[in-house]
């Protein structure tokens, strides 16, 4: 069984790492990056002129940051083989909702050329076999887009239609495989399926009848036009939230889950404060058909590093009962985290980094009394499935003030370029950003 009780390094256990220098067998050479040189005449391989304040985040020793652009609401985003950036755009009072797509001209890390289309907002991203996939709250839509063009030609298909959209979670993550499947996350429309929504000792449905169209993962045909809800394949259930999702060489299927919220504020008699914050975890799973991973049954507590039964279906904080049964994460992250974001690193060309996921962590709105916490990327060393120390791959994302309507940005989307970069995305704020190595003692 994986061991889950080793905890977040400091920031400095990425530093020792880093003053091995990446052999000349990398997968894919790393850009050429300093401070000031001129950029080079091809785009894609030219300097990346870094921000002397990494664009106003902290990232670990060797790396720096451009500021790409900034994309007010942007959430997840995608970079194209040629470079050009595509970013999901959720409504805001500057510009309606729909794609922003960016061009770098001049490949030093700043896009000159944006184009919008679309209208509805929505998360969800993707691009193959010359389709843009886009995922608005209720549905699931695919522009032709020609190779180097930033714009789609004609109007959007209509893949899949009549997602639910309606309560909590109504953001739509999607991934597609090399096989014609595309699997969406709908995520629970409550927050442990009580029958009065958080609500002070009101008992969970039981059944909960919500998992039969909520909380999973569900696959469909990434080219059959018109599908709903029903022509998919509940691909996973007992998800509560996975709006963070991701593929990786062999074509596993990642997700992190968001955690449930208020087990001491709805039961006072079983859990204090504290526990209310820290509790539950967010989990690390690696999905397979047919996976149960307990909600709105169970949860998982990252300190008995096991699940336990809710307390609206007779839990006490301590015993498991049902969750005997349901699968367990490979790793479990501090509660009220919200990862939005994972990126399996398929790169090779990343200094001290090798095989295991980027997951970016929006940040908490219910932590209290304790500090609120999150608002950073982490990187998770992965050896097939069993998981290593985490890193703070980049941080200070919400400046001085940590509650949530203070923070300055809150990272939401995650991407990787053909040369190894990090794109990252904040909806708050509006900024996106290329992180990439640099040479030692540059940074």
């Amino acid at each position: 069984m994986t061991d889950r009780r080793r905890r977040p390094a400091p920031q400095r256990a990425l530093a020792a790492a880093l003053v091995t220098v990446v052999s000349a067998g990398v997968l894919l050479p790393a850009c050429d990056v300093v401070r000031g040189r001129a950029p080079a005449h091809d785009r894609r391989h030219a300097a990346v002129r870094c921000a002397q304040d990494n664009g106003g985040i902290t990232l670990a020793n060797g790396y720096c940051a451009a500021v790409v652009a900034e994309v007010p609401g942007g959430r997840q985003l995608l970079v194209a083989p040629d470079g050009d950036v595509f970013v999901a755009v959720a409504p805001s009072r500057t510009r309606p909702g729909g794609v922003v797509a960016l061009r770098d001209e001049k490949g030093e890390g700043h896009a000159e050329t944006e184009r919008h289309f679309g209208a509805n907002g929505g998360t969800g991203i993707a691009l193959t076999g010359g389709y843009l996939y886009f995922a608005p709250n209720d549905a699931v839509l695919r522009w032709k887009l020609p190779a180097g063009k930033l714009e789609p030609s004609g109007a959007p298909d209509t893949i899949v239609e009549g997602l639910p959209a309606t309560g909590n979670h109504v953001s739509k993550t999607i991934v597609l495989d090399d096989h014609g499947n595309l699997f969406v996350d709908i995520g629970s429309a409550d927050n442990s399926c009580q029958r009065e929504d958080r609500m002070l000792e009101s008992p969970g449905i039981d059944p909960c009848t919500e998992l039969e169209t909520r909380a999973g993962i569900w696959r469909f045909s990434a080219g059959k036009q018109h599908q709903r809800p029903s022509d998919g394949v509940r691909y996973a259930t007992g998800i509560r939230n996975a709006v963070a999702m991701t593929l990786d060489p062999q074509g596993r299927l990642w997700a992190v889950q968001h955690g449930r919220d208020q087990l001491f504020q709805n039961w006072p008699k079983l859990y204090d404060q504290k526990q209310g914050a820290e509790l539950p975890a967010e989990e690390l799973l690696l999905v397979q058909q047919g996976d149960d991973y307990g909600w709105p049954y169970c949860y998982y507590d990252q300190f008995k590093h096991r699940l336990v039964l809710a307390p609206e279906y007779g839990g006490d904080g301590v015993k498991a009962g049902r969750c005997e049964s349901s699968k367990e994460p490979v790793y479990a992250f501090p509660g009220h985290w919200a990862p939005d974001a994972v990126l399996y690193n398929a790169s090779k060309a990343l200094p001290g980094l090798g095989p295991g996921v980027f997951i970016a962590f929006h940040g908490s709105w219910n932590r209290a009394p304790e500090p609120q916490a999150g608002y950073k990327v982490v990187f998770l060393p992965l050896a097939g499935d069993k998981p290593g120390t985490p890193i703070d791959f980049a941080d200070g994302f919400a400046g001085p003030g940590m509650a949530t309507g203070n923070a300055r940005y809150r990272p939401d989307g995650l991407a990787q370029g053909r040369d190894g970069s990090i794109y990252i995305s904040s909806d708050q704020g509006g900024r996106i950003w290329r992180v990439v190595p640099i040479s030692r003692g540059l940074h």
